[in-house]
């Protein structure tokens, strides 16, 4: 069949990839001049199963409100964003129970082992070179209240058959030693082993180039304006470049999928919260850290990616404005600092924000829409880069009329009409196997 894909970034183009190896005819179609421009482009950097908890947890709603209107808040509630986020954020705050975050997380779990797994094969048959790195992440915790805390809530991840493990002060600096300097601040930590990390842009420049080695088209420059339909079928794809035909469509445009949807009378509970990111040099550091690193206190990340470090943290609700807040930037340079005071760089920084397209329930949206040739594999929040690759086998699987290897019913759109929904179980087993501000 010829598959049109809706989006460039990660989620489109490893769709794109599964289904080109599975022989279909495949375009890809999207707004910027090369793959992984947006959202993709410099995201936080971690292969993580070990994240899989939605935000919408039990508590969320007390920290939300706690850093209400304060710039420096990890979560950041922009008060003009309200009248579009009032929806969303009641089935968000209707799925914090802790109940139904276990569920969540179960699910979500379920599909990033998956991917994990994926990912290691289509790594190791395409040598695909993206700065991997494959030590787990050490999250640290400066007082015990929340590392006890955190080494409880990590129950779920040991139960799942997911390695973690509990460290003190000394054991973290064994682990990493660039935490040295701050060995008598840290109360301990926690190594989450099966985690991994890489350069997300890397990754789908590399698998898109792949992609079209197998015959897979990529049509840039092209604004997607809506989809035409006939009853219960899609005819085409309306572009600022004329209509594009095929057999069969796949919605993945992240946080811009719900307004594409809309006109279909499609509802895409999926809402856009900005990220930042900013991405140094460490040339000349010869004590720069090796491991991944969650700075809890701060809510920011430190990946290594060969010879950069991206830190990388914080939510803002804000709708689509993506304009840059120097402030927010700010924070995760301080939060690096207060980790690593003996950082030698200087103020060569690449800053960075992008759209997390985000459901209520932390699930992202992958299946079948109620049009026929229409799929959707959208909404996959801050773990778009862990979900990708078993999300868009699922999709190629389900576009070729196969059983795709994970129960899909968790992450279908029907979710949202009650009662529709089922859970699935998996336990983790570990393999070997520019759009800019």
């Amino acid at each position: 069949m010829k598959v049109i894909i809706l989006g460039a970034g990660v989620i489109g183009t490893t769709t794109a990839w599964y289904l080109s190896r599975a022989g279909h005819d495949v375009a890809v179609i999207d707004r910027q001049r090369a793959p992984a421009l947006e959202t993709s482009y410099a995201n936080g950097a971690l292969l993580t199963p070990g994240m899989a908890d939605p935000w919408a947890a039990p508590g969320i709603a007390g920290i939300i409100w706690k850093y209400l209107g304060r710039e420096d808040a990890p979560f950041l509630l922009r008060l003009h964003a309200l009248p579009g986020l009032l929806g969303w954020g009641r089935q968000f705050l209707a799925n914090s129970s802790a109940a139904k975050w276990r569920k969540n997380t179960e699910s979500v779990f379920a599909l990033a082992a998956n991917s994990q797994a994926l990912l290691e094969t289509l790594s190791h048959h395409l040598g695909l070179r993206y700065d991997r790195n494959d030590q787990g992440n050490l999250r640290v915790y400066r007082d015990q209240v929340s590392l006890k805390a955190a080494d409880s809530d990590a129950d779920i991840y040991r139960s799942l058959g997911f390695p973690v493990t509990l460290l003190d002060a000394a054991g973290c600096v064994t682990l990493e030693p660039a935490l040295g300097p701050i060995a008598g601040t840290l109360a301990g930590g926690l190594h989450y082993l099966g985690d991994r990390a890489g350069d997300c842009f890397a990754f789908t420049q590399a698998l898109a180039a792949a992609a079209e080695k197998r015959g897979a088209r990529f049509q840039f420059d092209t604004k997607i304006i809506g989809l035409r339909r006939d009853a219960d079928t899609m005819q085409a794809v309306v572009t600022d470049r004329g209509e594009i035909t095929g057999d069969c469509y796949v919605l993945a445009c992240g946080s811009y999928s719900p307004a594409l949807a809309r006109p279909l009378d499609l509802k895409l509970p999926v809402y856009p919260v900005k990220g930042y990111s900013a991405t140094l040099n460490i040339d000349g550091w010869n004590d720069a850290p090796r491991l991944p690193i969650v700075n809890y206190d701060r809510k920011m990340v430190v990946i290594r990616l060969g010879e950069r470090i991206r830190l990388a943290g914080t939510a803002e609700f804000a709708g689509f404005d993506l304009s840059p807040n120097p402030a927010r930037g700010r924070m995760l340079l301080d939060a690096f600092r207060d980790l690593f005071p003996n950082y030698p760089g200087g103020d060569e920084v690449e800053h960075w924000c992008g759209l997390r397209p985000m459901c209520p329930d932390g699930r992202p949206i992958i299946g079948r829409s109620r049009y026929r040739n229409l799929f959707l594999n959208t909404g996959h929040g801050p773990l778009g880069w862990t979900l990708a690759c078993g999300s868009g086998k699922a999709v190629a699987d389900l576009v070729s009329g196969q059983q795709p290897d994970l129960d899909c019913a968790p992450f279908a759109l029907a979710r949202f009409q009650p009662g529709t929904a089922q859970q699935s179980r998996v336990v983790w087993r570990s393999q070997s196997v520019r759009k800019r501000q």
